[in-house]
């Protein structure tokens, strides 16, 4: 749950550098804006989403919920898993960004680029949030495999809940 907290708080942080980067008339906030969003993606935002991937199914395998035992399980695992993949295809046009910030970036030099940046992180902090929203409301429905095991789990002549 940290590194998810953690993966959210530093997408909100990339937000704003998106933002500044984007309307800034500052030169040299804006180059700054850049330069530290390849820094945090690279070395906050994308280690925090893997540990988030693997601390995730680690704990799902270590408690009752299970990694295939309900919907909402492998609901925010596929978030997760997408959201990941997203986030190194999205660290592409990041890197070109920084790469353009750091050779003296102007005006609305690449401003399609920017604005889709600032769009990628505001989509980002929906998605997570929804990952956030299902582990706390855990909404009912269970697989046919978490049925199965519930019934093994409880016995012959015992009733199943769903």
């Amino acid at each position: 749950m940290t590194a998810s907290l953690g993966w959210f708080g530093s997408v909100a942080a990339f937000l704003a550098l998106a933002l500044a980067g984007l309307t800034s008339s500052s030169p040299e906030t804006v180059r700054a804006a850049y330069v530290a969003m390849e820094v945090v993606g690279w070395f906050v935002i994308v280690p925090l989403s893997i540990a988030t991937l693997v601390t995730g199914v680690v704990q799902s395998l270590g408690t009752v919920w299970g990694l295939m035992r309900h919907y909402w399980v492998i609901a925010k695992l596929l978030i997760t898993v997408v959201a990941t993949v997203l986030l190194l295809v999205h660290m592409q046009p990041v890197g070109h960004l920084a790469d353009a910030a750091r050779a003296a970036l102007v005006g609305g030099e690449l401003e399609g680029m920017r604005i889709q940046l600032v769009a990628d992180a505001g989509a980002a902090i929906v998605v997570l949030l929804t990952a956030a929203g299902l582990s706390v409301f855990k909404p009912r429905g269970m697989t046919r495999y978490g049925i199965r095991r519930r019934r093994r789990e409880q016995g012959p002549g015992m009733p199943a809940s769903v």
